[in-house]
């Protein structure tokens, strides 16, 4: 379909940032699909960032459970981090690590903890900061129902911003200027526009534009939205050509 990326987008140098997209569902998974869940690499650390049904299983078609240094949860919605369950499972029963540290908002933590052991929770807020490795995180809570974070991830000398999900209230100019690579959910198209706290491929384009990020891929579509027509949407409003995530896909940041 247009606008839909496999394979690589630009070089992958691993000196700088990386970032692979193991599912992009948005709200459930579509046939053969995984939700919300991305790998962003170094040149020396692993994070994995959302954890949605389906994801583990890719995450392991790229790096051990070993070689995760820390994982964000962006909500409390199952579509972003159930599978973390799973990870602590082999985690703890099977390959015997260390607790990974996992940054979370409060009220995935008060939900999470519970089910999901051997994990060290650290729980972030808005405006909050965090190095892991050689990696700078920094959080910005977004409008959506639950508490949810927005993330800024720095390393290698690049900046990438993922919106988690939210809708127009919020901007990814929340998340400093620099970026050069966007992660913004578009669940819908703009003919579904003024209901729930999602962004629309426009307004992804809109918010990617205002806050002049280099370039923008959009993710978190319902299975129901053609990815060809969100990216004809967010690519007008932004001003430059748009993507739409793909598991697999993966992009030099």
């Amino acid at each position: 379909m247009a606008g839909t990326v496999s394979g690589a987008v630009g070089p992958t140098d691993r000196t700088g940032l990386t970032l692979t997209v193991l599912g992009c569902s948005g709200s459930f998974a579509g046939p053969g699909m995984a939700c919300s869940g991305y790998l962003v690499r170094s040149a020396t650390t692993c994070l994995w960032l959302d954890a949605g049904p389906g994801t583990l299983a890719n995450l392991q078609r790229h790096v051990g459970l070993a070689d995760v240094d820390a994982i964000v949860l962006s909500h409390e919605h199952p579509d972003h981090w159930t599978d973390v369950q799973g990870f602590a499972v082999a985690s703890e029963h099977v390959y015997h690590l260390d607790p990974v540290p996992v940054l979370v908002p409060a009220g995935l933590s008060d939900r999470a903890q519970g089910p999901v052991h051997k994990l060290a929770w650290d729980v972030v807020g808005d405006g909050d900061e965090r190095p892991v490795g050689d990696l700078l995180l920094r959080f910005s809570r977004t409008d959506h129902g639950p508490e949810t974070l927005a993330v800024r991830v720095e390393g290698g000398g690049r900046a990438l911003g993922y919106s988690a999900d939210s809708g127009p209230g919020w901007s990814l100019e929340a998340l400093g200027a620099g970026l050069d690579l966007a992660l913004c959910e578009a669940t819908y198209l703009s003919s579904q526009e003024g209901g729930g706290r999602h962004m629309t491929a426009r307004q992804a384009g809109e918010t990617a534009r205002r806050a002049g990020v280099g370039r923008l891929v959009i993710t978190h579509l319902q299975p129901t939205v053609d990815p060809g027509l969100a990216c004809i949407e967010a690519s007008a409003a932004f001003g430059a050509p748009v993507v739409a995530a793909a598991a697999d896909m993966v992009s030099a940041v």
